[in-house]
């Protein structure tokens, strides 16, 4: 075991060899020729059976071949059993300034693939293309950059600055930059980025490890758009970082493994007075306690949650008069949860309870939900098809991506209260708790108690009763079989119609399947339970029903 003296002796060394080479520990570089393989500096100096000095890298794709360690000698600790390997410093790069980036991909000869990447993220998280003013004498290698309003300089290797009046000097009129993948790590080269471009609104640092310390960050109030996706954030700094974003409108904090969100002063998020997106997709969020300290961030429209670990939603009890008992100034600082949220996105969580998609109904404003890829959106593992999805949740305007038309929800809300009373017999009281809307809707729409397929209840009702479906071959080994509309009962099951399409199609030496196509759900539902009935199923007026072979 090594002493203190030892141990100074070995920094001093360590020292020496960084001075000498040009690298130190914990710089980002990457791989001479290939700036998409990047890492991070562990170890200068020697390695012992081999001559020369070494620099341990710690890759970020984890695609190495050690742990730090070799022929038993542990140089350092990476962060997976294969992600570190050895590398002569001639074969790394330690990156290369900002405008020398601009120099390459704007004045250099652009790939395709370059071409594609210049982009920033939308609202929906979406690549959307940037406008580049003047885009053509760009092309053509003209000496000036002073028309440029967009660039994207992802994987280049950026991994310092200039001097802020010479970076105004070349691109005065940049508003949006993409510096993802590159070996940025210092906030303060974020602060000189910002100071040197004052007409900065959008600001993309995906995959950018940065430091854990937050200094020297000057008041960033142009940026509107900052995106810090995969830079191993935690939420206290975000705590930190708001104090420089007085004006962000967008922030996206996606793959970051955030888990927890702790306000720095109260038991609620505050300030971020102008946010009304949060981004905080693909990360490990698992309970909505968590979320919940969101609740006061009174101008958040959008709230995207998809891919965390979420299995439980709820609208937390609100009681205006226990704000006014608490005096004025809670009433000023103090608003209604979740106020202003229009977008809900839940995609790819674990929630799988009917009073989660319920407990949607209470937030005030929200329009447009996402649910997919949830044990509760899943008919195929016992979870709700679309039409009920619609019926339950009041107020939405758009499912999954998917716009509700009035036609689509009126039909939904018709199905699904005649799926319920043909599904639940006897208390009321145990059919309110489990259909909360039961009774409204089927007030709404008119519908009475009586089985619709009852022959004494007259021609409109027997009507009622039967669907118009739309028989269609899929099998390849079927062959071509015109479309079929015939009109069935919606008691018929899924065994009778099986029978029926052996005979409508002539197909009695092959066994069948059959899915339901709905309309706004991705893929179609199998109906593999020969007893259930189209009505159980959900299947509407002019469903769809596909016929293939069951090999």
């Amino acid at each position: 075991m090594q002493d203190s003296s030892d141990k100074a002796f070995v920094s001093e060394e360590s020292a020496a060899f960084e001075e000498k080479i040009g690298f130190k520990i914990n710089q980002r570089v990457h791989s001479v020729g290939d700036s998409r393989r990047i890492g991070t500096v562990k170890y200068v100096g020697p390695v012992e059976g081999y001559s020369g000095i070494w620099v341990g890298v710690d890759w970020d794709n984890g695609e190495g071949k050690h742990d730090g360690s070799i022929n038993g000698v542990r140089y350092f600790q990476a962060k997976c059993e294969k992600s570190a390997s050895f590398v002569r410093p001639q074969n790394l790069s330690a990156g290369i300034t900002l405008l020398e980036g601009l120099e390459l991909r704007y004045r250099g000869d652009s790939t395709e693939e370059e071409e594609n990447q210049m982009y920033v993220l939308s609202a929906r998280n979406r690549r959307v293309a940037i406008e580049l003013v003047g885009k053509n004498k760009v092309q053509d290698k003209l000496s000036r950059f002073e028309e440029l309003v967009g660039a994207s300089l992802s994987y280049l290797g950026v991994s310092s600055t200039v001097p802020p009046d010479q970076m105004n000097a070349v691109v005065p009129n940049l508003k949006e930059l993409d510096l993802t993948g590159n070996l940025l790590s210092d906030w303060q080269d974020v602060g000189v980025i910002c100071e040197g471009l004052p007409a900065l609104e959008a600001l993309n640092l995906t995959n950018n490890d940065m430091m854990k310390q937050i200094s020297g960050l000057p008041l960033l109030k142009s940026i509107r758009i900052l995106v810090l996706s995969s830079c191993g954030i935690t939420w206290a700094q975000v705590e930190l970082l708001k104090q420089s974003l007085p004006a962000v409108e967008e922030l996206h904090l996606m793959g970051n493994n955030l888990r927890e969100i702790m306000p720095s002063s109260s038991n609620f998020v505050g300030g971020f007075d102008s946010l009304r997106l949060l981004n905080l997709e693909d990360n490990c969020i698992a309970t909505w306690d968590e979320i919940l300290k969101l609740s006061q961030l009174r101008n958040l429209e959008q709230l995207h949650l998809n891919k965390n670990n979420l299995n439980h939603v709820f609208y937390p009890d609100y009681d205006p008069w226990l704000d006014l008992h608490n005096g004025e100034e809670m009433m000023k600082n103090h608003y209604k949860p979740f106020e202003n949220i229009r977008c809900l996105l839940l995609g790819g969580n674990k929630i799988e309870d009917q009073a989660s998609v319920d407990s949607l109904n209470s937030f005030p404003n929200l329009m447009d939900i996402r649910l997919s890829e949830n044990p509760i959106a899943d008919p195929g593992r016992g979870g709700l098809p679309r039409f009920i999805l619609i019926a339950r949740l009041a107020k939405v305007e758009i499912l999954n991506g998917s716009e509700v038309s009035p036609r689509e929800r009126k039909e939904s809300e018709i199905r699904y209260v005649r799926f319920v009373m043909t599904k639940m017999q006897g208390n009321p009281e145990e059919i309110k708790k489990l259909h909360p809307r039961f009774v409204e809707l089927k007030e709404r729409h008119g519908i009475d108690d009586e089985k619709q397929s009852v022959g004494a209840a007259g021609p409109q009702k027997m009507g009622a009763g039967l669907l118009s479906l739309t028989l269609k071959c899929v099998g390849a080994s079927i062959g071509e079989k015109p479309l079929l509309t015939k009109k069935l009962p919606a008691t018929t099951t899924v065994g009778k119609l099986k029978v029926l399409c052996e005979s409508f199609f002539n197909l009695k030496s092959f066994r069948l399947k059959l899915f339901l196509q709905e309309e706004g759900s991705p893929m179609p539902l199998l109906l593999d339970d020969e007893m259930n009935s189209l009505i159980e199923l959900g299947a509407g007026n002019e469903a769809i029903i596909l016929i293939d072979i069951d090999d």
